[in-house]
């Protein structure tokens, strides 16, 4: 991949994890940022577990709970995103089975969320939330399109 379009890496601190279609997903989002106009220079993925997720979360946002995500941008507001996003696998199962949605798709929503905030995109209050929700399923529709034509392109 080149400078123009951005590094996206995956990155797992998880045993016995990993998600197939990952050039798709990792192409997906780089066409996403560039939809949002966000210039992309490399975003990190770090897949773990709860107790990992749940020491960042108390060292860097003061927060005392288990959470499915966090995003860091290591860029400065105005620059080309640089940036990580820490997700817990089993709170992504938990959630999964909560909502009764498979845990793929849970997932794939998870990384869009991600990628979303570094686009603006909020979710601290319920107007917020139902706009990221739309648009997370917004993401999740077109990424089962893009499979598709990305898997007839290469018939």
């Amino acid at each position: 991949m080149n400078k123009s379009t951005g590094i996206i890496e995956f990155h797992y601190l998880v045993k016995d994890f990993s998600f197939s279609h990952r050039y798709a997903c990792k192409l997906f989002l780089q066409q996403l940022f560039k939809k949002e106009k966000l210039p992309l220079v490399s975003l990190r993925y770090i897949f773990c577990d709860d107790e990992y997720l749940l020491a960042i979360n108390r060292q860097f946002l003061q927060h005392d709970y288990y959470t499915d995500i966090i995003s860091f941008p290591l860029s400065a507001p105005g620059e080309p995103l640089e940036g990580e996003v820490y997700i817990s696998i089993p709170r992504v199962q938990e959630n999964a089975l909560a909502v009764g949605e498979r845990f793929t798709r849970e997932l794939h929503r998870v990384l869009f969320h991600g990628a979303l905030h570094f686009c603006g995109y909020k979710d601290k209050n319920a107007a917020q939330q139902k706009a990221m929700r739309a648009k997370e399923e917004e993401c999740l529709e077109a990424y089962v399109v893009f499979r598709k034509k990305l898997n007839a392109g290469r018939k």
